[in-house]
């Protein structure tokens, strides 16, 4: 009942949200979220948590403001994703404005295969629709199923319709098939701020050990990809904005899984610079550090997975032991638990079942491309689709996510939302 519950939440969000006049859907999201925040939920709570880190000299007060913020920064999210698929293309040109393109466009124009990899800020999805839209570039994801399986198809639909590939998570097969696009000079997308499986690599981030997802790396490190930060924010105007960070570059020195290490802390480093300027923006409601995953964070799967739920957000973040974990683009991380998804712990839990995390993939070997010849995926031409996407060009991965829905985080070191998750969007967790 629960699944069906869900699902119909959100088929009502793509629905109904998408129909009301703009300044309508504004509101209503402005409402849910100051709703969430003064519920004070686990999601809201362990918001200003991490806030706290990113911000350490800031007063209880000021980390109040920054929280609220920080809950209509991430309804605003769902909200535009919500009503994306009926965005003219016009709009969507229109709706991203990113600093340090060039690094992108000179990527691309050098027929080099190229990973952006995002935290989970701002509106992967609608940066994802502007690269496919403005640039007329397709990209590939990775989700993992979500339950109901009928939610799972929603988010494969929705970002499918915005112009992405998506690869499925299961069977381990996603890290050689993105290899396999880079190779062709095509485009990955991953979500990568947060580790999902037992193969995250360790980082210092804001002063503090925390796990990343090391598969960005270990695809840019095996394939010989341009491995791009993308931060992303709002301010006062209803355009996104954005920075493409300068490439985080492969070591001369040292073996693959060295060299991946030094590339991963350096992501890290890009991330948070863009964090610490903008961390209103900065929509993590889980659990990140090492030191609030252990030893009371609880959770801890076998072989030191922190997860414990899901995050159906599109993200896309390579994932795992070379793996390109979901967080660019699918859901992902909607595990059991019971305080996520639509209506959790605020009544608007809306990271169930859409942002990926790029953490979670495995497959097996990060040497080779591994997994089955077959992709898995709507294409099989071993290259980027041809023709720039679907008609309506959005080609984000990120949609309404499954990180924890406002408020919601219930428990230690897990994301909460339907069903199991899926990491990876771009944008690159729909990401």
């Amino acid at each position: 009942m629960k699944d069906q519950l869900t699902d119909a939440l959100y088929g009502l969000g793509w629905g109904a949200v998408k129909r009301l006049p703009e300044p309508v859907a504004t509101r209503l999201g402005r409402g849910i979220a100051d709703a969430a925040w003064r519920r004070r939920g686990k999601g809201v709570l362990r918001l200003e948590a991490n806030l706290a880190r990113v911000v350490p000299d800031a007063s209880p007060a000021r980390l109040a403001r920054l929280s609220r913020e920080g809950m209509r920064s991430y309804m605003r999210y769902w909200m535009e994703s919500f009503r994306l698929p009926a965005w003219s293309r016009e709009r969507i040109r229109a709706g991203f404005a990113p600093e340090g393109l060039h690094h992108l466009e000179k990527a691309l124009a050098d027929g080099r295969g190229v990973i952006l990899a995002l935290p989970h800020m701002g509106n992967y999805d609608l940066a994802g629709a502007w690269v496919t839209t403005r640039l007329g570039v397709p990209f590939t994801t990775v989700a993992e199923r979500l339950k109901p399986e009928s939610l799972y198809d929603r988010f494969v639909a929705y970002r499918e319709g915005l112009g992405m590939e998506v690869l499925p998570h299961a069977g381990g097969t996603a890290f050689g098939v993105l290899s396999r696009r880079l190779r062709a000079g095509g485009l990955v997308c991953l979500v990568a701020d947060r580790d999902l499986s037992a193969h995250g690599i360790e980082v210092s981030f804001f002063g503090e050990a925390a796990k990343m997802p090391g598969g960005p790396a270990r695809l840019a490190v095996q394939t010989g990809a341009v491995l791009l930060p993308v931060t992303l924010w709002y301010d006062r105007s209803p355009v996104l904005q954005g920075r493409v960070h300068p490439p985080v570059e492969v070591p001369e020195t040292g073996t693959r899984p060295e060299k991946a290490a030094v590339m991963t802390q350096a992501l890290a480093d890009a991330f948070a610079s863009g964090i610490a300027e903008h961390p209103q923006d900065w929509h993590m409601l889980q659990r990140l550090w090492l030191a609030d995953l252990a030893p009371t964070g609880g959770d801890l799967r076998p072989g030191g997975d922190p997860r414990a739920g899901g995050d159906p957000r599109p993200g896309g973040a390579a994932g795992t032991d070379g793996g390109a974990g979901p967080e660019v683009g699918s859901p992902t991380e909607a595990g059991s638990r019971a305080d996520g998804g639509v209506g959790a712990d605020a009544g608007a839990g809306v990271d169930a079942g859409t942002r990926s995390d790029a953490g979670s993939l495995s497959d097996g070997d990060p040497r080779s491309d591994g997994g089955s010849s077959s992709d898995g995926g709507p294409r099989s031409d071993g290259g980027p689709r041809s023709g720039g996407g679907p008609s309506t060009g959005p080609g984000a991965d990120s949609g309404p996510g499954a990180d924890s829905g406002p408020g919601a985080d219930s428990g230690p070191g897990t994301d909460s939302g339907p069903g199991s998750r899926s990491d990876v969007g771009p944008g690159t967790e729909a990401p």
